[in-house]
């Protein structure tokens, strides 16, 4: 059983016991109000295995599953079973925690603001994946087909438009944060990979 398929397990799981105990949501819900005067910092993490619905859930894991795999086997391709394993784990982990900063501080003093989902951390395996694979096809609305390289220009636009004009709890900023801190944590990690996205975009080029 590969890491991603045990993260999706571990993030259903959790997801459906807080469907059942908003208590429970509650207390691993990311809410920057009550972590900056608690110090409950650990929701950083927690609220990437929390989701509001089945359907957040779904979407979610879905995508997560689709294109986590894919970065696993990269991972492991160059450090091993064991260090990729682990790198991989911990990259996910830390985009999650990096994709709630710009909210903390955004939110700090707003008690009504609170998020939940995995979406910061999938953003940013999603953008390790363009970086990997840049003129790969990816779904728009799951329907129509657009180069990766593309249809991250625009998800990195609307992430930035929704959180600066749209209401609600929402956190476009995790999506937008979280696709930056994939793209810094996978060049970080092997900086080559950077190069090869370059000479990817080039080479690869559709004409």
């Amino acid at each position: 059983m590969n890491i991603t398929l045990i993260l999706v397990i571990i993030s259903c799981i959790i997801s459906i016991m807080c469907f059942n105990n908003r208590g429970l949501m509650d207390a691993l819900k990311h809410h920057p109000y009550v972590e900056a005067r608690h110090g409950q910092y650990y929701r950083w993490v927690t609220s990437g295995f929390v989701h509001g619905d089945f359907i957040h859930l779904g979407i979610n894991m879905f995508v997560f599953y689709q294109f986590g795999q894919a970065i696993e086997y990269y991972y492991i391709g160059y450090f091993g079973q064991i260090g990729g394993s682990f790198l991989y784990l911990f990259s996910y982990l830390l985009i999650i925690v990096m994709a709630n900063i710009r909210t903390y501080y955004k939110n700090i003093n707003n008690p009504y603001f609170a998020s939940v989902g995995a979406s910061g951390g999938v953003s940013g395996i999603l953008f390790i994946y363009i970086l990997l694979y840049p003129w790969s096809m990816l779904g728009l609305y799951a329907i129509i087909p657009v180069p990766a390289i593309i249809f991250g220009g625009l998800y990195l636009w609307y992430s930035t438009w929704a959180a600066k004009n749209q209401q609600g709890n929402i956190d476009h900023d995790a999506h937008f944060y979280g696709a930056v801190a994939g793209v810094l944590i996978a060049v970080v990690s092997r900086p080559a990979i950077f190069s090869e996205f370059l000479t990817s975009l080039i080479r690869d080029f559709p004409l």
